[in-house]
């Protein structure tokens, strides 16, 4: 389905209106002695009442305004529209951020029209920034936001989340990349791709990641002027193994060392 200039600024309105009913649905949340639930997977997987709250007031919005959109969330089944459509939804992207106290989280929300993720938002509500992207650009709170040249990884700043994401022969490839690097920072989750857009990080390298953790971010760090992909060149959409930069030399040159 191609959208149209029109199009694009009405699902970004409505896109932040879904931000911020996750922000007030987290707001009671945030810094306070809550329930944690965990998951059961092979890593510590925890998910809060925020978490829930918030993907529920998103579905809630959406049901009533565009109730033949798809939805993909993380917290609850997929739902199948009869439109093409499909919004992407993670209402806590960095749940352990969150339940750490640490600002390093996000409601990330994405439009992908049945080809490709056109809309991004990253709403960080607690610090009172959201990142937008379009096809048309990305933002910060209305400001354009703009990656920053690296041709190198002998200059580069790169990050991922936690090396515990990489499965062995991951971590090998992942180390290659990181010894080369000028600085090496973990923890960000999706704060550091919005970093990244804004020309504040060169890469971004992980793992294990899902749908609803990427698709938010590939318009916000596309629209900025960077590149996302999978660790073979190919369309990042579906999650996996991602690597994100700002500058396509670079990109290059992490590829190859990814793909030995």
């Amino acid at each position: 389905m191609t959208l149209t200039l029109q199009d694009i600024q009405t699902y970004r309105a409505f896109a932040e209106q879904l931000a911020e009913a996750a922000a007030t649905a987290i707001a009671p949340y945030f810094r306070t002695q809550m329930d944690v639930e965990d998951k059961g997977r092979a890593l510590f997987d925890p998910v809060t009442l925020g978490d829930k709250a918030a993907e529920r007031a998103m579905r809630d919005l959406l049901a009533q305004h565009y109730p033949e959109h798809g939805i993909l969330g993380e917290e609850e089944d997929r739902y199948v529209g009869s439109s093409p459509l499909t919004w992407v939804l993670d209402p806590i992207d960095g749940t352990r951020a969150f339940i750490t106290g640490l600002p390093l989280w996000g409601t990330l929300i994405a439009l992908n029209d049945g080809q490709y993720p056109r809309i991004g938002v990253m709403n960080q509500p607690y610090t009172r920034e959201r990142f937008v992207g379009t096809p048309e650009g990305a933002w910060l709170n209305g400001e354009p936001l703009k990656v920053r040249p690296c041709a190198s990884l002998a200059q580069a700043k790169i990050t991922c989340t936690t090396p515990q994401m990489f499965d062995t022969p991951q971590l090998a490839l992942f180390n290659s990349v990181a010894e080369k690097a000028r600085l090496v920072r973990f923890g960000g989750d999706c704060y550091a791709y919005c970093m990244l857009a804004a020309g504040h990080i060169d890469a971004v390298v992980e793992a294990d990641l899902k749908p609803y953790d990427v698709q938010a971010l590939m318009p916000i760090i596309e629209g900025a002027g960077g590149v996302m992909t999978t660790w073979d060149g190919g369309d990042a959409q579906n999650g996996g193994a991602i690597v994100a930069c700002g500058d396509k030399r670079l990109h290059a040159e992490i590829l190859a060392l990814l793909q030995k």
